[in-house]
């Protein structure tokens, strides 16, 4: 009898094993403390908690499954389960998720997450289902800013100056409207990129900008706070169609779970980050005239927010106060 009970104890055990599931997730960012990558692990703990562990993620960080667009390609067939990547990369496949990385959109923090927490947020996260991405939710990416060799204060300083950008139309649009030669290229190779003088500048946030080591090669950070653009966290859509209801519910519950953490370790890495590179003598140029960048910023608008769409998407985000 006892043989017996432990047969089937183990037997039990057997089928639990084989119904459990480990998400894999992909992150470009090389710190396992960095926000994003925190905010993933610790929704694996609540997700592992809510399904009393069946479901957890492991995150890889430092690019260990390649760029954000290798990774992406991988989530939309299902060979990884899971991906956080920033929202630009997704512009030329999904149209709405083109709102958020407009620039000047957002005028604070504060009104970007009231719009993402909404409905305008809701809709732009279906907007990826008929690439196999679901939107999971949106992580806190700062303010993107100029940083090089030397000040950007105003829109004339930018003139000429070959600058990264993310590989999306909007953003070599945004460079070109301030006069700038869009360089763009993967993150990674943005460090000797920097050294080499293939680019003149790069933006990105006081985080990225730090972690990465950027500030080594650019010791210049100009707040042209141009862009609040997010970062948004997918699931493959062919991984998630597989689960019942109310386990999608649960993962999502779980995802929803881990932005007031990640905006929580958001501010705490932007304070923290904003100290180390002061200290290793980076210029921090506050006086940027917004202004003169904002005015240029038109004929991006008119070239990409084109359908009725994308029109009502904006309105509603600029009208919410």
């Amino acid at each position: 009898m006892i043989k017996q009970i432990a047969l089937a104890a183990m037997a039990t055990l057997t089928v639990l094993g084989a119904q459990a599931k480990e998400f894999r997730s992909a992150d470009v960012h090389n710190s396992d403390d960095y926000p994003t990558v925190a905010a993933v692990k610790y929704m694996s703990q609540v997700l592992e908690q809510k399904s009393g562990g069946k479901y957890k993620i492991k995150v890889f960080n430092k690019s260990a499954l390649g760029t954000e667009k290798e990774t992406l390609d991988q989530v939309k067939i299902g060979a990884l389960d899971m991906n956080r990547v920033n929202i630009s990369s997704l512009n030329s496949m999904c149209p709405k998720s083109l709102v958020p990385t407009l620039p000047f959109l957002f005028n604070s923090i504060e009104h970007m997450h009231q719009v993402l927490d909404g409905p305008v947020g809701e809709e732009i996260l279906k907007g990826c289902e008929h690439e196999g991405l679901v939107g999971l939710a949106f992580y806190d990416s700062g303010a993107r800013s100029i940083y090089a060799k030397k000040p950007v204060r105003t829109l004339a300083d930018a003139k000429g100056m070959k600058i990264r950008v993310q590989p999306s139309d909007v953003w070599v649009a945004v460079a070109a409207a301030m006069g700038a030669n869009a360089t763009p290229m993967p993150y990674g190779e943005v460090y000797t990129a920097l050294k080499t003088g293939i680019i003149d500048a790069a933006e990105n946030n006081i985080p990225s900008f730090e972690t990465s080591k950027h500030f080594e090669a650019a010791k210049v950070f100009s707040h042209t706070e141009h862009s609040m653009a997010p970062e948004v966290l997918l699931i493959s859509k062919a991984v998630f169609d597989k689960l019942p209801k109310a386990e999608q519910d649960m993962v999502r519950a779980a995802a929803k779970e881990s932005v007031a953490f990640q905006r929580k370790k958001w501010a705490e890495q932007e304070a923290k980050s904003l100290t180390t590179i002061k200290a290793a003598g980076v210029q921090i140029v506050d006086n940027v005239d917004k202004a003169s960048f904002q005015s240029a910023m038109q004929p991006v608008y008119a070239k990409f927010v084109t359908t009725p769409d994308l029109q009502r998407l904006v309105k509603a985000a600029q009208d919410l106060k």
